[in-house]
């Protein structure tokens, strides 16, 4: 699972939906591994604008990396080359094979196994 993916994902739990501890799910007991890609910049351009800062710092912090400026960066096409690649290896490069995401809400664990997370509830947690 690629760390730009967590930004996206949010505890599944309907009673979750409406609070802010539910994003992001914090990430712990993390197994990571990089994978080269080709740098797009058009395509991080694109993307920045959609990606929730906030929760990105924070997914990055728990996993150790404190690369990403504290402010959202405005991406240009003369925008500095060490950003662009900063955020490429993050956001692209940076797999989780392993780990635990516990929703701040109501504390559902969901498990990330061989890259995939498995955001299903049991029965009783519907």
């Amino acid at each position: 699972m690629k760390l730009l993916t967590v930004n996206f994902l949010t505890c599944s739990n309907k009673g979750c939906s409406s609070t802010a501890e539910a994003f992001p799910l914090k990430i712990e007991d993390a197994k990571l591994a990089i994978q080269q890609m080709e740098l797009k910049p058009e395509f991080l351009r694109n993307i920045v604008s959609r990606i929730d800062w906030d929760a990105l710092l924070i997914s990055t912090r728990q996993l150790g990396n404190n690369s990403l400026p504290e402010e959202k960066p405005e991406l240009t096409e003369e925008s500095d080359e060490v950003l662009l690649k900063s955020l490429h290896n993050v956001l692209l490069e940076t797999e989780i094979t392993e780990a635990k995401m516990t929703c701040g809400n109501c504390g559902h664990t969901y498990p990330v196994f061989e890259g995939i997370p498995n955001m299903l509830l049991s029965e009783t947690e519907i």
